[in-house]
């Protein structure tokens, strides 16, 4: 996923940085009025990590002050050692004060992310299976979130609703069972559109196979079955797409990847992911 829009970037970062200052910044204006001089910062990184989100944080600082000059130290998704500099910025400094907790604040939280899903992608890197995000994302930051996980390593899971069909197991029981329910879903699905089945057991995984599913999610399934399932369906039509999902940590990423699945999602890499501590400091 490369960095979204400048047109939905934009409108999110006007509305946050409405949010934070409000009626003003009552201490920055209050230190330099309507005239503000020219200063220098740059941002020191305070434990190691992957980071994600300065092409962010210049927006935020560039709607406060089209002139702010940026210089990135560091590659957008490189690793980095603890005290390193990774962001030299000059302008106003009354924009880098105004907008320096919104940039850090998105910057901080989208390399955290970045920095879990490196090591869940790490730790598969030996194995063909393919590390996938979910849609659990915090309102309103999914676009964000999801293009850290693409930073850390991973490939975006579907969107939102609208872009894929994913038949889960409140689904199945709301239609009367896998067949019914794919059955009434493609009478009006447009084209091209794929099916995927969330399945728990085997039995639900034959259903699956015969019911033409592109592919198949084994949802909380031991390895063992997990193995089973990629035997059958493997046997039954090789073409069929194989995802796991469910309780998946770095604990036991790899003995999942080892069934020989294409792919693992998780919301681990987002919903348990810590900011990674970044500050900003003026001068040099």
């Amino acid at each position: 996923m490369t960095i979204p829009s400048g047109l939905i970037l934009d409108s999110f970062i006007r509305d946050w940085l409405l949010e934070d200052i409000g009626k003003g910044d009552r201490t920055t204006d209050g230190i330099f009025g309507l005239e503000s001089p020219v200063g220098k910062a740059h941002w020191l990184l305070k434990e190691e990590g992957v980071i994600a989100g300065l092409p962010i944080a210049q927006r935020v600082f560039t709607l406060l002050d089209g002139q702010m000059k940026y210089e990135n130290l560091i590659q957008e998704g490189e690793k980095i050692p603890i005290g390193t500099k990774i962001w030299e910025i000059e302008g106003k400094m009354s924009a880098l004060l105004t907008g320096e907790r919104l940039a850090l604040n998105l910057v901080m939280h989208l390399s955290g992310i970045a920095t879990m899903t490196r090591k869940y992608v790490e730790a598969i890197a030996d194995y063909q299976t393919k590390l996938v995000d979910t849609r659990k994302t915090t309102p309103g930051l999914r676009i964000l979130e999801k293009y850290a996980s693409t930073v850390g390593g991973a490939i975006n899971h579907r969107m939102g609703l609208d872009d894929a069909i994913m038949i889960k197991d409140n689904h199945m029981q709301a239609a009367g069972g896998i067949p019914e329910a794919i059955k009434l879903i493609r009478q009006s699905m447009p084209y091209p559109l794929s099916i995927e089945i969330e399945t728990s057991c085997l039995e639900e995984v034959q259903i699956a196979i015969e019911q033409g599913a592109d592919i198949i999610m084994l949802d909380n399934m031991t390895v063992e079955n997990m193995t089973r399932a990629v035997n059958l369906i493997r046997k039954e039509n090789s073409l069929i797409k194989i995802e796991a999902s469910g309780n998946v940590t770095l604990a036991n990423i790899e003995k999942i990847a080892g069934t020989g699945i294409d792919y693992i999602s998780t919301s681990a890499t987002i919903t348990r992911s810590s900011w990674l501590d970044i500050s900003m400091r003026f001068g040099q």
